[in-house]
């Protein structure tokens, strides 16, 4: 059964708890595994990979669902 979430993809939000508490983004990614639901916001938690081919990576890692906050919805205009 799929639950219907109040933040989905593209969703404008601001990080309530953690290392990154009031850091504000756009939702890039929302993940459902298990019971547990994960968000990974643009800008917030920033990891770092090196790989010997390509060098330094940065990326953004999946944080709480419920660490963080609905600001604005992401407008859904459709064209004819």
């Amino acid at each position: 059964m799929a639950l219907k979430l109040k933040i989905n993809k593209g969703d404008s939000v601001q990080v309530i708890a953690g290392a990154d508490k009031g850091k504000k983004g756009n939702v890039l990614e929302v993940s459902q595994k298990g019971k547990s639901i994960k968000v990974k916001v643009q800008g917030v938690k920033m990891m770092t990979h090196f790989d010997k081919e390509e060098g330094r990576n940065e990326a953004e890692g999946f944080i709480d669902y419920s660490n963080v906050k609905l600001l604005e919805k992401a407008s859904k205009t459709k064209t004819k």
